[in-house]
């Protein structure tokens, strides 16, 4: 092509000398390269390469002619802050930017697109000011420098969500709070970490920066108790005001000491736990103080630290008066008011009969009982032993039903509660009679009767005193209650003279008959 364009110049010039030739020949060389440099470059353009690529003479390095496209990224830059995030909030101000790695210093137009629209924006950053949902979406962009656009970037996407709401806690998380204690209100905002919140506080907290996500109490008192909320703020959007959480401040409690078992007097040899109550500070780790007053001694510090001191089989310097105190955190309640502990020896048990009669009957019913004077609320179980048979009863009561003679016999008993036993009770002896015989006496014991006294037939029962008893008479005297043991003739007659006899019922048993006793009128006999 060179030669081509240099004939026409040979035999234009074919008069003139040879070094005018010469000349002019090498002047039409360098216009030629200058052409051809230029259609070079222009190629060079289209296909995306900058003339900066080249040295002083226009030439690209192997390396340079083989490079890839510039790389483009696409990234978030929320407003006047460090959160590099997918996520904003609605009425914040978000910038997307547009780089291009390895394209510095070049003069690039910018295009962008939103899902399948496109965004009419020609510069490296598309600010969005008060951002809404609409504004949700994927992301990209391309660049073109000169007549040449490079491919997308991969998409970024935006999420747009309402401001959190939120959240005011107690550290600690105490439902209730002592004056002196420590307590810090803590506003925290989830889905909110790694941004840098400016935060609000009702009531105002004059002494809390702005900054500060917790207001601590040093020391509360009660005119800190109220109700607590806050919000956040990030760029110039804010966030709900949260929910309000109270603090309660109140004085210390002042425990309650029990005793468990809960007797009024503990037996040597028992176990008993005292138990430090603080009413309204459940669920709260307590350490506690315990305290005995003894007799002579005053107050021992007792080395436990938990809400119960056990003892186990307590004796007689276990005795005093007991107190304690907690603490959570560094503050101590009251010491609480004492409880006294008396120990004494285990009861002796006394067996009663029921009924309490002297003589029982063979048929009837009787209630053999174990009572202990002072152990009236305590659980006992019981052991007996007594008649001729092996009692097999853990109550305080043994009851037998339609006695025989082999019910009788001394009885005895003894009681635990816990670990430790009575001692065995004084026997009391049961007297079983296979039947009572009455006696028929006469009142007055006069052994001749005359026709118009008074006298009174009685029917006595040796042994059943006390007992209530129903009485049956021969001859059957109608006129007579059946629980009156006396039959009263106030005029005697010729027609009241003969024999009396009796007979007793207590419970389902009757006693025989009595012996007769006659009656005779002296004179009635002549009328």
């Amino acid at each position: 092509m060179i030669i081509s364009r240099v004939q026409p110049c040979e035999q234009m010039f074919h008069s003139a000398d040879t070094q005018t030739l010469y000349l002019l020949e090498f002047v039409a060389l360098k216009l030629t390269n200058f052409l051809f440099m230029s259609i070079y470059l222009s190629i060079l353009t289209e296909h995306g390469y900058d003339s900066q690529d080249t040295d002083e003479s226009g030439y690209q390095s192997k390396e340079q002619r083989t490079s890839a496209p510039p790389k483009l990224t696409v990234f978030l830059q929320p407003s006047k802050t460090q959160l590099y995030s997918s996520v904003i909030y609605r009425g914040e101000t978000v910038t997307v930017r547009c780089e291009i790695q390895g394209g510095e210093g070049a003069q690039w137009t910018y295009e962008w697109s939103r899902g399948q629209s496109n965004i009419r924006s020609a510069s490296t950053e598309y600010t969005i000011s008060r951002v809404t949902e609409s504004d949700a979406g994927e992301y990209s962009c391309r660049g073109r420098r000169g007549s040449s656009w490079t491919k997308w970037s991969d998409v970024i996407t935006l999420t747009v969500l309402p401001p959190p709401k939120p959240t005011v806690t107690l550290q600690p998380s105490w439902t209730q709070i002592y004056s002196g204690e420590t307590v810090t209100v803590r506003c925290e905002i989830q889905g909110g970490e790694g941004a840098q919140w400016t935060y609000e506080w009702s009531p105002a907290k004059l002494n809390t920066p702005p900054t500060s996500n917790e207001y601590t109490i040093i020391s509360a008192t009660e005119s800190d108790s109220g109700v607590y909320s806050c919000r956040g703020r990030r760029s110039f959007s804010w966030t709900e005001w949260s929910n309000i959480i109270t603090l309660n401040v109140k004085p210390p409690p002042k425990p309650t000491v029990t005793l468990q078992p809960s007797w009024t007097q503990i037996y040597r040899g028992e176990t008993v736990t005292v138990r430090c109550e603080i009413h309204g500070g459940e669920g709260v780790q307590w350490t506690y103080e315990w305290r005995r007053n003894e007799w002579r001694q005053g107050w021992v510090k007792l080395h436990e630290t938990s809400s119960e001191y056990t003892i186990s089989r307590a004796t007689w310097s276990d005795r005093g008066g007991y107190s304690c105190r907690g603490r959570r955190g560094s503050s101590w309640t009251d010491w609480s008011d004492i409880i006294t502990m008396t120990i004494l020896s285990p009861p002796k048990p006394t067996v009663t009969l029921q009924p309490s009669w002297t003589q029982i009957n063979i048929g009837e019913t009787v209630t053999v009982r174990c009572v202990i004077q002072g152990g009236e609320r305590a659980r006992w179980t019981y052991e007996w032993r007594g008649g001729q048979k092996n009692i097999h009863e853990t109550s305080s009561e043994y009851r037998i039903s339609r006695l025989t003679e082999s019910d009788g016999g001394e009885y005895s008993c003894r009681a635990t509660r816990s670990s430790s036993w009575t001692e065995w009770s004084v026997s009391t002896t049961l007297r079983v009679t296979v039947h009572i015989k009455p006696t028929v006496t006469l009142q007055p014991p006069w052994p001749q009767i005359y026709s118009g006294e008074t006298v009174t037939v009685r029917c006595e029962i040796q042994g059943g005193e006390g007992a209530q008893w129903t009485y049956e008479w021969r001859p059957v005297k109608l006129n007579t209650p059946p629980t009156s043991n006396e039959y009263r003739i106030i005029t005697v007659t010729k027609s009241d003279s003969g024999g009396y006899s009796c007979r007793g019922k207590r419970s389902f048993s009757w006693t025989k008959w009595s012996d007769t006793l006659t009656v005779l009128c002296i004179h009635c006999l002549l009328q």
